[in-house]
């Protein structure tokens, strides 16, 4: 063998070698137009193992991270954040936003919400636990933790939800407003999760939002608005949404139970059609992050609950084009 071939030959085995060490999951993500993602502690709260599960059982290349060895990603101390870009660059996985809890608060001066963290109503907080005070603190700490994880995004809410936010809507639009501003100046982005918690909770009140808030971008999530009573939130609450400003989407289904209670469900049963949904998400030329946010305990535990969950929202995937 002459030097030249021996030399192509190498450089040919070294890419076949490469190609085999290539994660599926790179494969997969270059098939989709979105960035295909799991909250990491849907799946479990040590970190390290979610992301295991994240990149060499479900395939992905992104996650999202919400809270991890039970803190939320707000509260990590430099040594806790610096553990947690190690295990990311372990697995090869990226960060597709800072799922904060901001602003998932009761409003100064308003009645206490019925989803109030003060009446110890049990909620999906996740870790949200600092007070309307330390809001500015949370924000700050999360636009330092998206520029290490980074990333460009960063979760927010409406605060919980009133039974009347008419006297108050004013003042928590300019608090949203000066919030998005000051990620704006920072390079990145806020968007605002529909929670049936809170107090924009569906498509309607979604469109709503945006239109007070020009800085601010959307979360959409279909299944929220299901739980907060918008059974038809897609097609009919999708219809009303500004598409331009869909920035992140989650993904879960929720379902009527036998009882009359409309409770949450695996991706693939529910009022959502995700199948028509992605076909929708495609059309529009959508290509940010989708994220399974499985919430359904029906398999026993977060995990196995969200090995079902994600077999759902990959065939789902399948059957509308995009994976």
């Amino acid at each position: 063998m002459n030097s030249l071939t021996r030399r192509t030959f190498l450089a040919t085995a070294a890419a076949a070698t490469a190609n085999l060490a290539t994660p599926i999951r790179a494969l997969s993500q270059a098939m989709s137009p979105f960035k295909l993602s799991v909250i990491t502690d849907e799946i479990s709260d040590d970190f390290d193992h979610a992301c295991s599960v994240a990149a060499n059982d479900f395939g992905l290349g992104w996650v999202e991270i919400r809270t991890l060895w039970h803190k939320s990603i707000n509260d990590l101390n430099a040594d806790e954040a610096a553990r947690a870009q190690a295990i990311l660059a372990k697995y090869s996985l990226r960060v597709t936003d800072i799922a904060s809890p901001l602003f998932k608060v009761d409003w100064p001066g308003a009645p206490l919400s019925k989803f109030s963290s003060q009446k110890g109503a049990k909620n999906d907080s996740f870790a949200a636990t600092a007070d309307f005070k330390k809001q500015d603190e949370v924000l700050a700490a999360c636009i330092d933790l998206a520029k290490q994880f980074k990333t460009g995004k960063i979760r927010c809410f409406d605060f919980w939800r009133l039974d009347d936010p008419t006297p108050h809507r004013a003042a928590i639009d300019q608090k949203l407003r000066a919030a998005a501003e000051t990620c704006n100046k920072q390079g990145i982005t806020l968007v605002i999760e529909n929670e049936h918690e809170c107090n924009t909770a569906t498509a309607p009140e979604a469109a709503r939002t945006l239109a007070a808030v020009a800085p601010l971008m959307l979360n959409w999530d279909p299944a929220n608005a299901v739980m907060a009573g918008e059974t038809d939130a897609f097609p009919a609450g999708w219809a009303k949404l500004p598409k331009d400003r869909i920035r992140h989407v989650h993904c879960k289904n929720a379902i009527r139970s036998d009882a009359g209670k409309i409770e949450w469900s695996p991706v693939d049963k529910g009022f959502i059609d995700w199948p028509a949904q992605f076909t929708a998400l495609k059309s529009i030329g959508y290509s940010n992050a989708v994220s399974l946010e499985t919430h359904w305990r029906g398999a026993g535990t977060p995990e196995a609950s969200s090995r079902i969950s994600w077999a759902g929202m990959k065939q789902a995937l399948k059957a509308s084009g995009t994976l």
